[in-house]
């Protein structure tokens, strides 16, 4: 399965949630009948409850506002909007049975900066936010390339428990940010969903610690080491959030608060996210921020131009190209793993994925977003995957074919 690890990352903090869903806000696009889903069954919603769920989390769960500037970044529309028509398992298929196939809530394509395609399905709108889930990984590995920009970290090479001091003594000592960063610390992990014992169920059940100790660090401090640092690839949700924490502690701000700061109000965002909370009351580093179609177009121009929003160097020059670049290889088929980022066999594209069919797929030699929101039935599945890279691959011939 492409992404069954990316499965797990909310599997427990989530679905064990206590806070009552309050009533449903009137909104001009919801049914009479439409209510919100309970929090406790998060990765088990019904296709109705994830129509409505996914673009309300902030109704349903605690989060934090990413709030947005005075200004928003112009997305125009290009003069010509395509029509993909393909060929798929010998039928004929278009972006309205794709849409279809796909459940797919939001689809954006912008080449050469414009939107030459945007549609909307499930209920969402142009102005709704959506779900990340793992997308958000991506976006959290970005934050730490501002801050060592902002001088907040000192290197790819500084210690984890240099900024985490909770974590010295434990399997974290002498792990780099870049170990952390490319899933690859050596730290002993088990990521099955499926599995009450598994790490990314326990972790995410324990009791907050007494002692007000972040839950996620005094887990992960007991985790054992199974390999050298940098030496073995393995897919820790937990690692993630661990990146959040990182990012908190050396910037001395809420994770959310730093994003507002250094993206969404530089670039020009056009509503304000809102970030979900853990148990211990931070952003979970892994998933689950939520923004609008357009505003995940932007985020997806502005790491592909290189990091720089209104004229300013947000990021380390040459951040984008480590963190899109295969760092370590991946034990999921010819993909490779860069900075919480999937590379693309090839290496000419890179996406960051999230379960249920939410991705920014980026491709700098064809200067090309490709955005989906999604709410598959599934979390993680092969023929929705397919589907979606075959619509992809003929978005870029369609695009080769109008020139």
């Amino acid at each position: 399965m492409r992404t069954i690890r990316l499965a797990a990352l909310m599997a427990a903090a989530v679905a064990t949630a206590t806070l009552a869903a309050p009533a449903l806000a009137k909104a001009p696009h919801y049914t009479a009948a439409a209510t919100l889903p309970s929090p406790k069954n998060f990765l088990f919603w019904t296709p109705s409850q994830q129509e409505v769920g996914y673009r309300n989390i902030e109704k349903i769960f605690p989060t934090r506002v990413v709030k947005r500037g005075n200004h928003v970044m112009p997305l125009p529309r290009a003069r010509h909007q395509i029509s993909v028509q393909y060929a798929y398992h010998g039928t004929q298929w278009n972006t309205a049975r794709f849409m279809r196939k796909n459940r797919v809530a939001g689809l954006i394509v912008v080449h050469h900066g414009k939107i030459v395609l945007e549609r909307y399905g499930l209920g969402e709108t142009a102005h709704d936010r959506w779900t990340s889930f793992s997308v958000g990984k991506s976006i959290t590995s970005t934050l730490v390339g501002a801050a060592i920009k902002d001088g907040f970290i000192s290197g790819l090479n500084a210690k984890v428990t240099d900024y985490i001091p909770a974590l010295k003594g434990s399997a974290y000592d002498g792990v780099t940010i870049r170990e952390l960063l490319t899933m690859s610390s050596g730290v002993k992990w088990n990521e099955d969903y499926t599995d009450p014992k598994s790490d990314v169920n326990r972790f995410a059940q324990e009791p907050v610690p007494a002692n007000g100790e972040d839950p996620v660090v005094a887990y992960m401090a007991r985790l054992p080491r199974e390999a050298k640092p940098g030496t073995k690839f393995e897919y820790k949700t937990g690692e993630s959030d661990l990146i959040g924490v990182l990012v908190t502690k050396a910037t001395h701000m809420h994770l959310a608060d730093y994003l507002s700061e250094k993206i969404w109000k530089t670039v020009g965002m056009q509503r304000n996210a809102v970030w979900m909370l853990d148990r211990g009351g931070n952003e979970m580093g892994g998933c689950c921020l939520s923004m609008t179609l357009r505003d995940y177009a932007r985020f997806g121009l502005f790491f592909m131009h290189g990091g720089v929003a209104g004229g300013k160097q947000i990021l380390p020059t040459d951040w984008v190209k480590q963190a899109s670049t295969t760092q370590i290889q991946s034990d999921w088929g010819k993909y490779g793993y860069g900075f919480q980022w999937w590379i693309m066999p090839g290496g000419e594209a890179y996406e960051a994925i999230g379960i249920f069919g939410q991705s920014i797929y980026i491709n700098p030699k064809e200067d090309l977003v490709v955005v989906t929101n999604s709410a598959w039935p599934e979390p993680d599945s092969d023929p929705y995957y397919a589907r979606h890279d075959a619509f992809v691959a003929a978005v870029i011939k369609t695009l080769h074919e109008r020139k």
